[in-house]
């Protein structure tokens, strides 16, 4: 039997005997808008998401639905917006790196979306390993198989102490996906729109079953290629194009580990393989598509407790320690 799916049948058996913990709280709120926001490839239904773009790029904005009569305004905290249809905005970035924000909002009732756009410091700005004084390190310079999501990144979002408690979705802030290696501010990180819309799906779902989650504790999120070769790790981890994220659930009590999501009075792998199954059993459904990427769950060592990595990286892969 395949390991995956003796991981999915792990977690709901132990779901089906001990059954979900249900922390008495207040309702989980996903953090929805009343309408959804598409922006390049990515279409995001919540009332604020970040976006990550380069000096002098044009980004579209549409808002949805656009059904006869439904109208939207658009408002920038920097230059205007060209409007090409009742939904639809054309916006250029500025050449200053830094935090825009942008709201849609819905004419007819209020109800709005923000879009926090950080102007990135473009790629090409690296000066052999390192940017401003911050250590980056080399990435590979052959795409694994050549595929285009190995390619260097485009460029890297600048985290400073004003900017790092920012919202990027509704449930997570800025510095949550910041590299764990030491170094002065400002500091570095690449970071995917479509992780952070994958991250709050998975987090709705989760407490969904019951499983009460504010947030995920982010234990990797951005790796520098410079710190993922200090900690031995694989060469193409998907965490240095910030397209991945090791999480686990940290609530009762909040002490930087797994929470005993069994309840059997212990954190171990029983309890990744809860959040593994919940995460795996969204696979095949239409609206899960773009969400397509790695699996993969780790047991409790001396050095951290049991997390499960999830990535974007397009195509299925799944593992388990």
């Amino acid at each position: 039997m395949a390991k995956s799916l003796m991981l999915t049948l792990l977690a709901i058996l132990v779901t089906s005997l001990t059954g979900p913990v249900v922390t008495p709280a207040l309702a989980f709120v996903p953090g929805k808008a009343g309408f959804q926001v598409k922006f390049r490839e990515e279409t995001s239904p919540y009332g604020v998401i970040g976006v990550f773009v380069l000096p002098g790029e044009v980004l579209l904005i549409e808002g949805l639905p656009s059904t006869d009569g439904t109208t939207y305004d658009l408002e920038a905290s920097y230059g205007d917006a060209g409007r090409l249809a009742s939904n639809k905005w054309r916006w250029m970035a500025p050449q200053e790196v830094g935090l825009y924000r942008l709201m849609v909002r819905q004419s007819s009732t209020s109800d709005s979306v923000t879009l926090n756009v950080f102007v990135m410091v473009p790629y090409k700005e690296l000066k052999g390993e390192y940017l401003n004084t911050y250590r980056i390190g080399k990435y590979p310079t052959i795409p694994l198989k050549q595929l285009p999501i190995y390619r260097p990144p485009r460029g890297f979002i600048e985290l400073t102490p004003e900017n790092e408690e920012i919202l990027v979705s509704p449930h997570f802030r800025l510095k949550q996906f910041i590299c764990k290696q030491e170094g002065d501010y400002p500091k570095y990180l690449v970071l995917k729109e479509r992780l952070l819309l994958k991250l709050e799906r998975v987090l709705e779902r989760t407490n969904e079953r019951g499983y009460r989650a504010e947030t995920f504790e982010v234990m990797s999120g951005y790796r520098t290629p410079y710190y993922n070769r200090v900690i031995g790790n694989v060469k193409y981890s998907r965490h240095l194009w910030g397209g991945a994220a090791d999480i686990y659930i940290d609530e009762s009590p909040r002490d930087g580990m797994m929470d005993d999501l069994n309840k059997d009075g212990k954190i171990d792998y029983q309890d990744a393989a809860i959040l593994y199954g919940i995460v795996d059993e969204m696979y095949g459904r239409p609206w899960y598509e773009p969400f397509v990427g790695g699996l993969g769950w780790y047991r409790k060592t001396k050095s951290h407790g049991p997390f499960v990595h999830v990535d974007v990286r397009g195509f299925r892969a799944r593992w388990g320690d």
